[in-house]
C-alpha cells in the first residue's frame, strides 16, 4: 500500500517555550511528544519560578540593554546588593509593624523573623546584600547614634565604664589562654576566643587571627571562633535584657551590663534598645569602648609574639591587621560635633530615625545569617571554652558594677 503524499513530508520543528528557555523537538508525522520531555519542560517551568525566592541565579540582561543601577556610580555594587538589602528591609518593616501592634521589642522580632528566612543567605542573589546589611548598614546606624550622645552624658557615667572595659578585656583573654591550654586546644585558640569574647566578637577574631603566626589550624580555629561567638552573642541578646530586669538594674546600669558583656556590636545595640533608649545609648558607648581596645590588643599581641612582621617561609606575605574601624571614628566625630555645637532638633530626629531603620535592617540580616545548628559541628571543647569566657565576662561586669565606686 502506498504512503499518502501528505505523510511523506519533512518532519516539522516545534518550539516549546518556558519563561527563559526554548527547546526544539523534531516531531515526525503523528508522533506524540515523549512523556519524559513533558516532565523536563514542567520542571524547567517550576525552576524558573524559584527566582521569586532568591534561589535561582538572576537572568542575564538582554543584549543591548543595561540595568539602570549599572549606570550609576558604584552601580555594580548596587546591582549586587539590592536584592538582599530589600529582603532585610522588608523583614525589618514587618518586625516594626509587629512591635507596634503587640508592644514588644522590635529588635527581637527582627532577629526571629530574620532567622526564619535563613535560606535566603544560603545561596542566590540575596547573599551579598544580606552581608552588606549586617556589616555596612549596621555601622552606618551605629555611627549615627553619635548624634544622640553628648560629652555631658558620658561624663555622668564617670570612669567606671573605662575601668570595667579594660579589666574585662584583659581578664577574658587571660582566662581563654589558660583554659585553652588546659583543654589541649592550644594557646592560639585561647587568644582568638578570648579576644573575640572580650572585645567585639567576629571582627576581633578576624583581626587577632591576622596577627597570629601561621599554624596548621589557624583557619579552622578562626571559623570555630566566629561561629561560636556569633551564636552565643545572639543568645545573649535575647536573654541578657531579661536577666538585667530580673536583677533590678536601672536603665543606665542595664546598658553598662549589656555593653560590657555581649560580644558583637549588633547584638549589643539590639539588646540595649530592647530595654529603653537610655539603656541602648549607654550600651552603645560601653561597647564602642571595647571596640576601641582592638587596636592596642592586636599591637600588644603582635609584640609579645615577636613574629608580626617576620617573613613567612616560602616567601608568602603575612596578612595585615584590619584598619581602625571607621564607624567608630564617625561615632566619635558626631559625639564631638553634637557636644560642641548642638544641632537643630530636626536634624537630630531625622538622623535618629535613619539610624533606627538601619539597625532594624541590620538585625534582620543578622538573623538571616544565624544558624544554631552550625554550633553542633565544632565539638564540645571549643564551645565549652567560649561559654566559660562568656559567663566570666558577664559575671565580671556585674561584680565590677557592684564594687567599683
Amino acid at each position: 500500500m502506498a504512503v499518502p503524499a501528505f505523510a511523506r513530508r519533512t518532519p516539522a520543528v516545534y518550539i516549546v517555550k518556558t519563561y527563559d528557555q526554548s527547546y526544539a523537538h523534531d516531531r515526525p508525522w503523528m508522533t506524540i511528544l515523549p512523556k519524559k520531555k513533558q516532565i523536563e519542560t514542567s520542571l524547567d517551568h517550576y525552576y524558573s519560578l524559584e527566582s521569586m525566592e532568591g534561589v535561582a541565579p538572576a537572568p542575564a540582561p538582554a543584549p543591548g540593554r543595561t540595568h539602570v543601577l549599572l549606570r550609576l556610580p558604584k552601580g555594580a555594587l548596587l546591582h549586587a546588593i539590592y536584592p538582599g538589602v530589600i529582603a532585610a528591609g522588608v523583614v525589618g518593616i514587618a518586625a516594626t509593624f509587629l512591635s507596634q501592634h503587640y508592644n514588644a521589642p522590635v529588635m527581637l522580632f527582627a532577629l526571629l523573623l530574620g532567622m526564619a528566612f535563613r535560606f535566603l543567605h544560603e545561596e542566590g542573589r540575596c547573599v551579598r546584600g544580606i552581608e552588606f546589611s549586617a556589616r555596612t548598614i549596621l555601622r552606618i546606624g551605629v555611627a549615627l547614634l553619635g548624634l544622640r550622645i553628648t560629652f555631658g552624658q558620658i561624663a555622668s557615667l564617670g570612669v567606671e565604664p573605662v575601668a570595667i572595659v579594660v579589666a574585662g578585656v584583659a581578664t577574658t583573654i587571660l582566662l581563654g589562654l589558660l583554659l585553652a591550654r588546659l583543654l589541649g586546644l592550644g594557646a592560639n585558640f585561647g587568644y582568638l576566643s578570648g579576644g573575640a569574647v572580650g572585645i567585639c566578637g567576629a571582627s576581633a577574631a578576624l583581626a587577632i587571627s591576622s596577627a597570629l603566626p601561621p599554624y596548621d589550624k589557624r583557619e579552622r580555629d578562626t571559623v570555630l571562633t566566629v561561629v561560636g561567638v556569633t551564636t552565643l552573642s545572639t543568645i545573649a541578646m535575647v536573654f541578657y535584657p531579661m536577666l538585667a530586669r530580673a536583677l533590678g538594674l536601672g536603665d543606665a546600669q542595664a546598658g553598662m551590663f549589656l555593653g560590657g558583656a555581649i560580644h558583637d556590636v549588633a547584638q549589643v545595640v539590639g539588646a540595649g534598645y530592647t530595654i529603653s533608649q537610655e539603656a541602648g545609648d549607654v550600651a552603645t558607648y560601653v561597647k564602642l569602648l571595647r571596640v576601641a581596645t582592638l587596636i592596642p590588643v592586636v599591637l600588644i599581641l603582635s609584640l609579645l609574639l615577636a613574629r608580626r612582621f617576620a617573613p613567612i617561609p616560602g616567601g608568602a606575605q603575612r596578612p595585615k591587621a584590619p584598619p581602625f574601624p571607621l564607624f567608630l571614628a564617625g561615632f566619635v566625630v558626631l559625639v564631638v560635633l553634637n557636644s560642641l555645637a548642638p544641632l537643630p532638633p530636626l536634624i537630630v530626629q531625622s538622623a535618629s530615625t535613619v539610624s533606627s531603620w538601619c539597625l532594624v535592617t541590620a538585625i534582620a540580616a543578622l538573623g538571616m545569617k544565624t544558624s544554631l545548628r552550625d554550633l553542633l559541628d565544632v565539638g564540645w571543647k571549643p564551645v565549652g571554652l567560649m561559654v566559660a569566657e562568656t559567663i566570666w565576662i558577664a559575671g565580671f561586669v556585674l561584680l565590677a558594677m557592684r564594687f567599683i565606686p
